[in-house]
This record gives C-alpha cells, structure tokens and sequence, in this order.
C-alpha cells in the first residue's frame, strides 16, 4: 500500500541512517528505549538529535525522513542495527556472547585489513530458547520521531537470515528453523509498528541479491527460499503500509566488501517477487549499468534508485544527481521513482556536515528535473542565499 510516497513525484528519502551528533554521548547499552527514555540525560540527548536530524532533512527539502537510526549506538564501524535486535529479542542469553559468525562479503578478512575490526567487533548473544520478539519497541522509538514532524517517517530493520547468520544457536538443530523462527517473531513486532500508523516499513539488507556471489546461505537457502522468508516477515503490512525492501553492498567503516562492482541482474526476477511495494538499488556508487535491466523486470513496483554515494566524503554536484535521475527515467517512468541515497551514512568517517549538503545536492538535482518535467518543486531552505551569512559582506565588496 502506498502511503509515504502516494502522493508525490520523484518523492526523496535517504535510506537511513545518518552520522551521531558529537554531543550525543548516551548509550542505550543493554537498556530497552522505553527504559533509557526515564533517563534524563538519554532523553535529552536523544530528542534533540532527532530534531536536529529532522530539521536537516527539512532545510534540504526531503520529502520522506527517517529518525537518522538514532536509536541504534554507536559501535566499530558503524551504528548497532546489526546487533540491536538480538540483544533485546526473547530467546537469546545475556552471558557468554561471541563474535559474529557472519563473514564480510564473500570472505572473512584477516587481521590487517580494517574490516577485521569489524568482526571482531560484532558481539553478539547466543540463542538459547525459543526466539520472540522481546522488548524491540519499534513502535515506541518510531513515535519519538514522528511527533516532531508532519512528514512520514521512514522505520527499517534488519532482516531475519542476516542474525540467523550472525549468531551461536544452541537450541535450535537447523539454520533454516532458526531463520524461519527470527522471521515469525519480526513479523509480530512490525505489525505492532505498522499497526501504531508508521506509514514506510523498510527491511534491510535481505540476501537475496547477495546469492549469486556468497551462495546459498547455511548452503540451503537460495534466492526462492529467501524470498519466501521475505514475504513470511512482512505478511499482512502491505495491506497496512508501504514496505520497502533495501539492498546495497555493504560499506561497512565506508568501506566496499567486494572487490569488483556487482550487478543486480542475476536476482531481478527474485526481487521482483517479494512483496514490496518499494525496492531500492544501490547506482551510485555501483554505476548506473543495471537500470535498463531493472525497468524491464521491475514493472509494477517503485524503484528507488540512489544518487548519494555513502562510501565517500565528496559530495555530488547538482547536475550529477540530475543527469543520473534522467538516465534512470528512461527505462523507469516518472511516477514509479524515489530518488535516495545508495545507503545509510551514520557510517565511521562520514561528517554530519558532508551527510547534510549530500542531502541538499540530492533534493537540488531531483529540483531540476523536476523543473525539466513541469513538476512542483521541493522547497530546499538550505539554499536560500538570503540568508548567507557572507551575503552583506559580498555585497560591500
């Protein structure tokens, strides 16, 4: 159902997360967010990085905002989205817990190269009984955001097979049965969230195009299989929200996990079968190359196509972002695209000042094609030069 993006053209978003602010110093640790909130200065902290996340997304002019992932901490490498869920989920113990098991990429790097540090640094707790959704509070940590804004805000989660690939399981006998039981229990908690009026639902980061070049998950699961555990977390939200399913590959400390650019082409006609009502494609970073193939298998569905590249601190001109949106427009008509960003930028070494202005180029350059098609455009503040502060000093001069 189409609700954060029914009712505008070239609607922008970024995909999630953005850089922590340097004052917020509170962590939700093992605490649940509702427990943490009690706190006076987590709450603080935490409201005022919201607002200014939102007000960032508003001087740029983005149409469908999200909460930066500021209720996600701050780990090696990047934010806890990975690891947030199966530390608060029901089934998983609190001592003894361990390294991911789960390789970067097609291999697991060795010491001396920095993505080493990120597996290492992933600790997650074990399983240990049946999984539930425990105390996730997705609904309450998007309502903390939604009540600064009268623009839609986006909520992702990790998706099933990535924690049923990155922790120890001590009770149950099949990779499979595990990844079918996180799937159940993340279904409850996103349709309490969806239930709660979140209109964008996004999971993150489902395997199915990384198939082609890991293989079969826990050597079982291919593309089919990991389509139909998409479609067995999500059931019943399309009829209550709009479900996005993002893909990209990887930037983990902005860092690629592969070698060469990958392509999409392989797993369209998978992708194609989840039930989304928006699927995003990594094409700025990667390249444009897939986008001919992605508008003859993907017919019905919005494509959101991301013109922010979240590996570098260069921030793309304007007329980089348009002529990368008109390439796209022909093979992808104009009321079936979202402009993004590749992924989330709340990565280690990206600035919150670059992340902004990336944010502003994106919302100028979608402006001009906007413009170049007769569409209303986004009002962009952050561009306004009345209110440079260089302004009264260029005119003297």
């Amino acid at each position: 159902m189409y609700k954060a993006s029914a009712d505008t053209q070239l609607p922008t978003s970024i995909i999630g997360s953005l850089p922590r602010p340097s004052w917020f110093t509170e962590n939700l640790g093992a605490r649940s967010f509702l427990e943490a909130m009690v706190d006076t200065t987590y709450r603080e902290q935490y409201e005022d990085t919201i607002s200014a996340y939102l007000q960032a997304q508003n001087d740029a002019g983005i149409d469908i905002c999200t909460d930066g992932d500021a209720h996600y901490d701050t780990q090696v490498a990047g934010l806890s989205w990975q690891t947030y869920a199966p530390n608060r989920m029901e089934g998983f113990s609190e001592t003894k817990p361990q390294p991911s098991r789960y390789a970067v990429g097609a291999a697991a790097y060795p010491r001396g190269h920095i993505l080493h540090d990120f597996l290492e640094c992933k600790v997650m707790p074990r399983i240990v009984g049946p999984v539930g959704p425990g105390d996730l509070q997705y609904s309450a940590m998007w309502r903390a955001a939604q009540r600064m804004s009268d623009k839609p805000i986006k909520f992702g989660t990790i998706t099933p097979e990535l924690l049923a690939a990155s922790v120890e399981d001590d009770y149950y006998s099949d990779p499979v049965e595990r990844t079918m039981a996180l799937s159940e229990a993340l279904n409850q908690e996103l349709n309490v969230l969806a239930d709660a009026g979140c209109q964008s639902i996004q999971m993150e980061e489902p395997q199915i195009h990384m198939t082609p070049v890991r293989g079969k998950l826990f050597g079982k699961l291919g593309t089919d299989e990991l389509v139909q555990i998409f479609n067995n977390t999500v059931k019943g939200l399309t009829k209550k929200t709009e479900v996005w399913c993002h893909t990209c590959w990887g930037n983990p400390s902005q860092q690629r996990i592969f070698e060469e650019i990958q392509s999409y082409q392989p797993t369209l006609h998978a992708l194609n079968q989840v039930d989304a009502d928006v699927l995003t494609f990594e094409t700025c970073s990667s390249g444009p190359g897939d986008l001919k193939a992605i508008g003859e298998v993907i017919t019905e569905k919005k494509i959101a196509i991301g013109v922010i590249d979240h590996h570098t601190l260069q921030v793309e001109r304007p007329d980089q972002v348009a002529k990368l949106i008109r390439e796209a427009l022909k093979h992808i008509p104009a009321e079936r695209l979202i402009i993004s960003s590749d992924c989330g930028m709340g990565r280690e070494g990206m600035t919150r000042r670059h992340a902004n202005y990336k944010m502003i180029a994106m919302v100028q350059g979608t402006n001009i094609v906007r413009a170049e098609l007769g569409l209303p455009v986004a009002k962009c503040r952050a561009q306004d030069q009345q209110f440079s502060l260089a302004a009264e000093t260029a005119l003297q001069d």
